[in-house]
């Protein structure tokens, strides 16, 4: 059974299997460019929980199989598309004629990033190469002149790496970052609320100037105000319902792994009916691998008065008005519905 077919019939199995077992179920299981394989793969990642891709990440590192660098690949571009870039993905293997690019991430405010993406840094890189890359993409008019080169590394040991860039022409325009620290990106950026915390994160992956730390300090008291306004979905309500919830009741907090919990059990009920899958796009907003079909989901307690309390904020009033198929669901967190 093909996996596309199997993936839509029975997720579970499907996210049973470790990232070698899905390509081999794949098409024919021979991982080529433009090949039904590589069809099926990216479909699988464009849908599969983001916990489920940092799973996958970790075994193509631990794991040397066949093709292990091209699933790398693939998987390294679906976490651009969940950090909100427009992403092309490059060819698995160079030929004639064609740009040796592993993707090209542009985001909403235009800048573009071309990606070389490295299972390790045991080899020495051409960063004449990939520089050549980038100044053909801006030739033939695929990306501006505001765009950067960003080399990710499997392993965190990347020191020989850096000095290489350092003492390179190229270390204004490239920067290195771990698949470790891109995943914590993009965690912090689903824990978030706010797009300027989105932003904020895309920027640290554009080379700038370290000698004046304000950027990254602004990242940090952005990102930490960002979270922390996270802590309780219950804050949400505090204000405005003062009245009507007694003061003891709101001190009482839920902690948040119980409010995720009744949120993808809400989700996953939500996804049946729909024939989808949702993913994570930020704390309470999730998306097909599309776009097109668009949930917010706050959840809450019931309190001492009988009611449930939710907010409705404007930003998720945009996130679902630019979706196809959109819906406002009430997570109930002592009740067996939404």
């Amino acid at each position: 059974m093909a996996l596309i077919q199997l993936w839509d019939q029975n997720p579970d199995i499907i996210l049973k299997y470790n990232i070698k077992q899905i390509v081999s179920s794949a098409g024919d299981g021979v991982l080529k460019d433009n090949s039904e394989c590589a069809k099926e793969l990216k479909h699988f990642l464009s849908n599969a929980p983001t916990e489920k891709l940092f799973e996958h990440i970790e075994f193509c590192i631990s794991n040397s199989f066949d093709k292990s660098g091209y699933v790398l690949q693939d998987i390294i571009n679906e976490l651009g598309s969940r950090l909100d870039y427009e992403v092309e993905s490059g060819l698995y293997q160079g030929r004639s004629g064609q740009i040796g690019f592993d993707g090209i991430w542009e985001s909403p405010n235009g800048h573009a990033i071309v990606l070389e993406i490295k299972t390790t840094d045991a080899y020495r890189i051409n960063l004449d190469t990939v520089a050549q890359y980038r100044n053909k993409l801006i030739e033939s008019g695929r990306i501006s002149k505001n765009s950067s080169i960003l080399i990710v590394v499997g392993r965190n040991d990347t020191g020989d790496l850096e000095a290489q860039i350092r003492g390179s022409r190229h270390a204004w325009d490239v920067r290195i970052i771990s698949t470790e620290a891109l995943i914590k990106l993009l965690e912090l950026k689903i824990k978030s609320d706010e797009d300027e915390t989105t932003e904020k994160i895309r920027n640290l992956l554009i080379p700038f100037e370290y000698t004046r730390l304000d950027n990254i300090i602004d990242v940090i008291f952005t990102t930490a105000k960002d979270v922390e306004n996270a802590d309780d979905e219950e804050q949400a309500v505090k204000t405005a319902n003062a009245a009507y919830v007694q003061s003891e009741s709101v001190q009482n907090h839920t902690p948040r792994e119980i409010l995720e919990r009744v949120r993808l059990k809400a989700l996953e009920a939500l996804g049946k009916r729909q024939e989808t899958t949702f993913i994570a796009h930020k704390r309470s907003q999730f998306w097909s691998a599309d776009k097109s079909t668009r949930v917010v989901c706050p959840v809450s307690k019931k309190y001492e008065t009988g009611h449930y309390w939710y907010a409705f904020h404007p930003r998720q009033q945009k996130f679902l008005e630019e979706g196809n198929n959109s819906f406002f669901m009430l997570g109930c967190l002592d009740s067996n519905y939404a």
